[in-house]
């Protein structure tokens, strides 16, 4: 009986270990189990009824009575047959996690807001395919949006900091400079205290009140031709005193006769330096923080806190005056000497407004040799006379010409010549070795600084050589013809002869923006403003393209384009002639552009659909040309950043195409040869020619 409701109601077995319950032990239990099956059985709605009800009751589980219950109460209802302890602990925690699921769900319908025990999956929009990526390209542009935002702000702070770090080096070197100026001028005013121009001024007004309706309140040193002009009166002035001041020391030119000549020219250097420290250099305009001062009021002050104001103050000072007690000698005016700055400057202002500088410098070197040999000259008379004239045979003996004698000594000792006197006394030869030690250095100095000034002078010479030297060994190395050899010669010939270099743009590389843009205006802009195309551009745009022309030369006979090729390419016409050929063998010619003209424009804004872009004739150069070429890479770049621009340049460029009546007519033809590939359209058959005209008829009757 037990076996057959334990197998029909389906009970697990009892894990190991634990004894079964429904097992009698008990006499009172057999008994019970036989009542049990004297019973009958109940249905099975029953028993499900009872299952919902204890269910129902509380979720505590029930305490095992330790004495059992009488099945026969009338009262209290029968326990549920319990077969397994095991299998109603798994239930009934089942069925409590249930009931606590159930009662977190009612509250999460009543609260939205609550939280769930789980973690709630990411919810996948539902988006069609279109607008998913739509989506996820809005959300990847403005992550990179918002990436660049950050790359930008931290650019714009590093940039800050580095402005700032820039701005607090300046200030600190800027602070040590002056602190450095005031220093070396609290040096120098102990030497040379500052005066009150006071009184000089008010002496000298009426004079620069008048020099200023002729030279102007200021003067720009750099640049003015008249200010150049004067430094070379002052540069004259200064050579005077350097020349003729050891020589008239060392030998015996003053005498009753020549003194006043002496006296003249004396009176005139000084006359120009005065002038110069007066009139000329208070004029001079100056840089300060940046701004060009043009007020001669702080002209004047600026020029007279400098050092150089002092040193020429100190070489007008007139010991001359000395000459009354103790006889005219040139040896009180060697303060003259100091205003060497002058020479220098007019030196450095020539150099800048020569076409061939390198010919002012191998004179200034020059010039530097022959002072050299004149102060050695005038020290080898005064050792003479300090020996004695005539005495032994190495000093001057006294005839002839004195500094011409005694010049040729000096050229031959210091150049190191030979075939000179022996010198006799210790003085003589002590004499003749410092001469000898002192050519040595001073003649080697100035032979090269002399070499690298005519060096620098044919730099350029000499890298046109190397290049054209080194291109004709290639083509004699790979044995290219004698004709296409010439021709390259003759290229590097007259490329060189025409711009004096190779290539411009490695001139122009080393300039600045701002210089390239006024060459390139200067050169090209009127001519790029007369290109149809091209007007009513952007004026900046014509200037960024201005940026980008590259300038070729083109030999006598060479083709610039020809015919079918794929224009790239807008030429301009800078130097020479270009002729549009046509006809068999090129002979027949169209047109001659000149300098100033453009062509090739169109094939800028054409593509390469259907072949418009390319070339509809041949051009060659006729004779020498030198052209401008823009590139359409280059013009693409530029029109990105102009918009406006590149709308006006497609309508007009649209416009010229359509105007073009042989790349109609072409493409005309090109649809009537793809027509004739399908032939004729073939007669209708009478037969439906006839139904037709049936059906046409019937109509007509209806």
């Amino acid at each position: 009986m037990f076996s057959r409701l334990k197998k029909w109601i389906g009970a697990p077995e009892p894990p190991p270990g634990q004894a079964a319950v429904s097992s009698p032990s008990t006499p009172q239990a057999v008994k019970e189990e036989n009542k049990d099956d004297k019973e009958p059985p109940k249905k099975e709605d029953e028993k499900k009824e009872e299952e919902m009800k204890d269910e129902a009751k509380t979720e505590e589980p029930k305490k095992e009575e330790t004495q059992p219950v009488s099945v026969f109460s009338e009262n209290v209802p029968p326990p549920p047959a319990v077969y397994s302890h095991y299998t109603d602990d798994i239930l009934r925690n089942v069925v409590k996690c249930l009931r606590e699921r159930k009662e977190i769900l009612k509250e999460k319908v009543i609260d939205p807001y609550a939280t769930s025990p789980e973690i709630t999956p990411p919810v996948t929009p539902i988006l069609k395919k279109d607008n998913y990526i739509r989506l996820k390209e809005e959300e990847r542009i403005a992550k990179e949006e918002a990436d660049k935002k950050k790359a930008e702000e931290a650019a714009k702070n590093a940039e800050e900091k580095k402005k700032k770090a820039e701005e607090k080096r300046l200030e600190a070197e800027k602070r040590a400079e002056e602190e450095r100026l005031a220093e070396e001028a609290r040096k120098v005013a102990k030497i040379l205290p500052d005066i009150n121009y006071s009184c000089f001024d008010i002496f000298f007004h009426p004079i620069e009140t008048k020099m200023d309706s002729i030279l102007g309140t200021t003067i720009d040193p750099f640049t003015d031709r008249r200010y150049i002009t004067w430094l070379t009166v002052v540069a004259v002035a200064y050579n005077y005193n350097v020349w003729f001041c050891p020589a008239r020391l060392a030998f015996p030119y003053h005498n009753p006769t020549i003194n006043p000549l002496w006296i003249f020219f004396d009176i005139a250097s000084d006359m120009v330096n005065v002038i110069d420290i007066i009139i000329w250099q208070p004029r001079l305009q100056f840089v300060k923080a940046g701004d060009i001062i043009k007020d001669r009021a702080m002209a004047k002050v600026h020029y007279r806190k400098s050092q150089r104001f002092k040193a020429d103050i100190f070489s007008i000072l007139p010991f001359d005056l000395l000459c009354l007690h103790f006889g005219l000698s040139s040896i009180y005016r060697l303060n003259r000497f100091i205003k060497i700055e002058s020479f220098f400057e007019f030196s450095d202002r020539l150099e800048s407004i020569m076409a061939k500088a390198y010919i002012w410098r191998v004179a200034r070197t020059t010039g530097y040799l022959l002072y050299m040999l004149h102060l050695n000259a005038c020290v080898y008379y005064v050792a003479s006379v300090h020996q004695g004239l005539a005495t032994t045979t190495w000093v001057y003996d006294g005839n002839g010409t004195a500094y011409l004698r005694c010049y040729y000594y000096a050229v031959r000792s210091l150049i190191n010549i030979g075939g000179l006197p022996e010198p006799v006394t210790t003085f003589e030869i002590s004499f003749q070795m410092a001469n000898f030690f002192i050519g040595v250095f001073v003649f080697s100095s100035l032979i090269g600084q002399m070499r690298d000034v005519i060096g620098a002078a044919t730099a350029g010479q000499t890298y046109f050589r190397a290049s054209m030297d080194g291109c004709v060994a290639y083509m004699n190395t790979y044995r290219i013809p004698k004709i296409v050899q010439n021709r390259v010669r003759t290229w590097y010939n007259y490329t060189w002869a025409a711009q004096g270099m190779l290539d411009e743009s490695e001139l122009l590389d080393k300039m600045p923006l701002v210089m390239k843009t006024a060459i390139a205006v200067d050169i090209n802009l009127a001519t790029f403003q007369k290109i149809a195309l091209f007007q009513g551009c952007d004026q900046q745009m014509l200037v960024d393209m201005l940026l980008r022309l590259k300038s070729i030369i083109y030999l006598p006979g060479d083709f610039v384009v020809k015919k079918g090729d794929i224009g790239k390419e807008m030429y301009i016409i800078k130097s020479g002639a270009v002729q549009v050929v046509g006809g068999p063998d090129n002979s027949i010619v169209f047109v001659t552009l000149k300098a100033g003209s453009v062509f090739g424009e169109i094939s800028l804004l054409q593509s390469a659909k259907d072949g418009g872009n390319r070339r509809t004739a041949n051009v060659k150069a006729h004779g020498f040309a030198n052209l401008f070429v823009l590139e359409k890479k280059d013009l693409f770049d530029i029109l990105v950043h102009y918009p406006e621009s590149q709308k006006v340049l497609a309508r007009k460029g649209r416009k010229l195409t359509k105007a073009k009546g042989p790349a109609a007519a072409k493409t005309n033809e090109e649809k009537q040869k793809g027509l004739t590939l399908f032939g004729q359209k073939p007669p209708t058959p009478k037969l439906l020619k006839a139904f037709a005209s049936i059906c046409k008829l019937k109509k007509a009757a209806e």
